[in-house]
């Protein structure tokens, strides 16, 4: 890492003639699209030659039953762990799509690409193996504006999840996971200190166009996607609260198998096997933290966590933690 930053331009997407519609009609141009942002999107070689042979397909393939909406560093990438290893569920080629954030308007056929053939569906249950349900997991719908809409008008039914950690620990993570990546010169304290103007007009440059993309809000957000019901709230607003399952990290490490029976209930599968529940939990760390600053962010969440005990109805001890 070398401190540099290189400005980066919002990610140039279709026409708006290439909105999602409900009967997709295949269309070369989100390949090309995608080649010339695979490292944005993360797309392998591999991934991307696979989801253009798809693409002639996609009117015939599934769209999720089952979304994990994030949040991010928040245990996502454990819960997939465990569900991928249902028989009952089909999921995307990859476990983040992106769709409703990055790639919207490359058209709902890019989106089915990802998914598996309805036959298969269909197959799953004729020889009673069913049901089959599909599902993606992209953390970044959680905090975006514009997801909850575009998720109610392509997919209103589907079942969304929410897994959510303890603030102060999750803005950490980000902060590690972006050094990693090389997208972070400042320490956590001046990052915390640096985000109000680092996402200033971001957001209101999002709802003023559609189209762009704000990488300060998808790499930089600390504090912003600590705000749980900050962002429930516009999910909430469409739909109705049966739609959603609430998990905490917490509890997924404590309680692996209760934790994750009641999302199979929440899914109507049959449940997983315990042992495969245990192998999964292994991934779960809280990494440690300057105490001078773990102690001022407690009390910048602390707000925000009694919004979200009330919203549960239970207690929360984040506020002790650490």
């Amino acid at each position: 890492m070398n401190g540099r930053t290189t400005p980066r331009r919002a990610l140039p997407l279709m026409s708006s003639t290439d909105s999602p519609t409900p009967h997709p009609v295949w269309n070369p141009e989100p390949v090309q699209r995608a080649k010339e942002h695979r490292a944005l999107l993360g797309y392998r070689r591999k991934l991307l030659a696979r989801l253009a042979s798809r693409l002639p397909t996609s009117p015939f393939r599934m769209l999720p039953d089952l979304v994990i909406l994030g949040a991010a560093k928040s245990g996502t990438t454990t819960l997939h762990a465990y569900l991928v290893q249902s028989p009952h569920i089909s999921w995307a080629l990859r476990k983040e799509t992106f769709f409703f954030t990055r790639t919207y308007h490359w058209g709902l056929s890019w989106y089915r690409a990802f998914f598996e053939l309805q036959s298969v569906r269909r197959r799953a249950e004729r020889t009673g193996r069913g049901p089959l349900l599909c599902g993606e997991g992209t953390p970044d719908y959680l905090l975006h504006p514009h997801a909850p809409k575009r998720l109610k008008a392509t997919i209103p039914n589907a079942k969304l999840i929410v897994i959510l950690r303890n603030p102060v620990d999750r803005a950490y993570s980000l902060y590690k996971h972006q050094v990693q990546r090389e997208n972070e010169p400042l320490t956590f304290a001046e990052a915390v200190d640096a985000e109000a103007d680092r996402l200033d007009g971001e957001l209101e440059r999002m709802l003023a166009d559609e189209r762009y993309h704000s990488i300060h809000r998808q790499d930089h957000s600390y504090l912003a996607r600590g705000c749980y019901m900050d962002q429930l709230d516009g999910w909430l607003a469409l739909f109705p609260r049966e739609q959603f399952l609430i998990l905490l990290m917490d509890d997924l490490a404590r309680e692996p198998e209760r934790t994750i029976r009641q999302l199979t209930d929440f899914l109507e599968i049959p449940p997983l096997d315990n042992e495969g529940v245990k192998k999964a939990n292994e991934s779960i760390v809280i990494e440690p933290m300057e105490k001078e600053v773990r102690a001022r962010l407690t009390e910048y969440f602390r707000p925000h966590n009694a919004r979200l005990e009330e919203f549960l109805g239970r207690p929360l001890d984040w506020d002790r933690q650490g």
